[in-house]
């Protein structure tokens, strides 16, 4: 498969990859960074969270990997002139890749990134925003669209749909038809022109997402208005915060779990706490097992499944909850209880 770029011949396309907790941004891009599109793409990853689990779930490759784990790109100037730094070092070599692929935290509003690009006329002029891609999980994304916890606050849900050129509904084998048909037209309520795509798995055509010309840069030029360039936000008179609410406890354990007992004990507690647990993801070592298990969970739904051997690397684990209400002391008795 080739992607055919519809942008200036020496300016790098730029997809912003963003999408809710649990949305599937992780798996969309192995599966971008696994398809055979003839591309050289550079990764510039954020994470939610003071322990880093995405780099150890994106599969290997030959792609540039770049982590920003001081906070959400979106949210503090000296951050997001982290993102712009790290596109300066990227376009020094840049002979190595031709598209950059920015993956926002999934508590991101993704329009102070796109806005970025505009700010520094050294990566302006050597780089094009090709588009924003919302992911959006077909099952939980109306609880957190229609959050009535969040009392007037900024909704990273609700702007990571508005602000999309393309929006991937994810998760469609979870829902029924005539909910995915209201779904859409609820979207629609919120970005009338985005084009639409469903998705099982993440699975998508790249010609879809990639190289497709589709950023419009109205919306984000209103919103840039709001913000000077040293990060306040004049519509709500504070810096841009995520939603305080919500917070994530990571935990990182030498000791191999007893996979039985760790798969009792979490669909227990996501049984009772599912409502305030959003999202739960890690990569667990697992007595007697050569290979390294990915743990995926969003709200009620958890996935446990053995993946690739550890290789040379030590077995370990590293777990993040994020969500509401986390009770940290809690959470840990409860892992510990599952070790082998």
């Amino acid at each position: 498969m080739t992607l055919v770029h519809q942008v200036e011949p020496d300016k790098i396309p730029v997809t912003i990859l963003t999408g809710f907790l649990g949305s599937g941004k992780t798996t969309l891009l192995n599966h971008i960074l696994t398809e055979r599109h003839g591309h050289r793409i550079a990764v510039i990853e954020n994470e939610f969270g003071e322990v880093d689990v995405d780099s150890d779930l994106v599969l290997s490759s030959e792609e540039e990997i770049f982590q920003m784990q001081n906070g959400c790109i979106c949210c503090f100037v000296d951050v997001r002139n982290d993102l712009i730094d790290v596109v300066k070092k990227l376009l020094a070599r840049k002979d190595r890749f031709d598209h950059i692929l920015v993956e926002t935290s999934g508590l991101a509003d993704p329009t102070p990134v796109a806005t970025a690009f505009f700010v520094d006329e050294h990566v302006g002029k050597h780089v094009k925003l090709d588009a924003i891609v919302t992911l959006v999980d077909a099952k939980h994304i109306q609880q957190h669209v229609n959050d009535p916890l969040l009392d007037g606050r900024d909704n990273q849900a609700v702007d990571q749909i508005v602000a999309a050129d393309r929006i991937v509904i994810n998760k469609i084998d979870l829902v029924e038809d005539p909910d995915l048909v209201a779904l859409e037209k609820d979207i629609r309520k919120l970005n009338e022109t985005a084009g639409l795509l469903r998705s099982s798995y993440a699975k998508v055509e790249l010609e879809s997402i990639l190289g497709i010309s589709g950023f419009t840069p109205s919306y984000v030029s209103e919103r840039a208005k709001l913000l000077d360039l040293d990060g306040h936000d004049h519509h709500h008179h504070h810096h841009h915060v995520h939603d305080a609410t919500v917070t994530s406890e990571s935990f990182i354990f030498q000791q191999a779990f007893d996979e039985d007992k760790l798969r009792r004990h979490l669909t227990g507690l996501l049984d009772a706490r599912g409502d305030d647990i959003f999202r739960l993801k890690g990569i667990i070592a697992v007595e007697d097992d050569p290979r390294f298990h990915v743990l995926q969970a969003v709200h009620r739904l958890l996935d446990l499944r053995p993946d690739h051997p550890w290789g040379k690397d030590r077995p370990y684990t590293k777990m993040v909850f994020i969500g509401r209400n986390l009770d940290r002391a809690e959470l840990k008795r409860g892992l510990v209880a599952c070790l082998a």
